[in-house]
């Protein structure tokens, strides 16, 4: 028995890492798609930041198939009442990741079509960023399942205030995110747009972040006694004080600072909470 538990840790500890490099290298392309229309005016533009994630878009969600593959082996039980109890909500990510793939190439192609396929990438790209951590707040927050493992729930128990927060400052993060993104492989006016949009997600995220360790500590009173939160904390207000201070000096953000500042060190105590080694 004991052996057993250890290898469930042990493959715990694998999808956590897995889910966690979907979320810190996917997230700059799926910010970069969200914050389209606010940093590019022109076409070029839009075609400029398009192309920075143009590369290694794909290649990142590899993570994820990964990370749901292992799911599966791994925790079977899990695995299925997440898929067959969160359909609906699993149906409107796979739609999502869709219309972002198939746009970005129709938009190239189909110039009739083109600002219809940009709101799809724009649309598809937010969306998936918002489920993402409203699947995670579930996990951790807690849904109700019956005697036979089955999901018990409607399709808006999802959206319990709670996960929703999850939800919201995740896709904050993702947008400070693909707005760092854009900072660093860009330049001129277009850079200038996405130094503003860094700082405006900055004070965002701040604001979001007293709000989700706020509710957390309320919802979940046992983290206080754990150390774990307190360094999510610090971590997360040093990641932002760091960040204002590039941004103040222009200076362009470091490739990591921007994603592993809230990502990582937000949701880790409550997965450790929820799921304790």
């Amino acid at each position: 028995m004991e052996n057993i538990q250890n290898f469930q840790i042990l493959w715990f500890i694998l999808i956590f890492v897995l889910l966690l490099g979907y979320a810190l290298l996917d997230g700059f392309d799926l910010g970069v798609a969200a914050l389209l229309p606010f940093l590019g005016v022109k076409k070029e533009e839009k075609d400029t930041l398009i192309a920075s994630i143009g590369p290694v878009w794909d290649g990142n969600e590899v993570w994820l198939i990964t990370g749901g593959g292992a799911l599966f082996a791994a925790f079977p039980h899990a695995y299925a009442t997440a898929f067959s109890g969160f359909y609906l909500a699993m149906m409107l990510v796979l739609f999502a990741l869709i219309f972002r793939a198939v746009s970005m190439e129709f938009r190239a192609n189909d110039p009739v079509r083109a600002s219809l396929w940009e709101k799809a990438l724009v649309g598809g790209s937010a969306l998936a960023a918002l489920l993402f951590g409203v699947a995670l707040g579930n996990v951790i927050y807690g849904v109700p399942l019956t005697g036979k493992m089955e999901y018990a729930g409607s399709f808006f128990t999802l959206l319990r205030p709670v996960p929703l927060l999850f939800g919201i400052t995740g896709l904050a993060a993702i947008l400070l995110q693909g707005a760092s993104w854009a900072v660093m492989k860009t330049e001129g006016e277009l850079q200038e747009r996405s130094f503003k949009a860094v700082r405006i997600l900055m004070w965002i995220n701040a604001i979001v972040a007293v709000l989700y360790f706020a509710v957390l500590i309320v919802t979940f009173p046992r983290l206080s006694g754990n150390v774990l939160f307190y360094v999510a904390v610090a971590f997360t207000f040093a990641g932002l004080i760091g960040l204002f201070f590039r941004s103040a000096k222009k200076m362009t953000p470091p490739r990591f600072g921007s994603r592993l500042f809230r990502l990582s060190a937000c949701f880790w105590p409550q997965a450790r909470h929820s799921f304790p080694i």
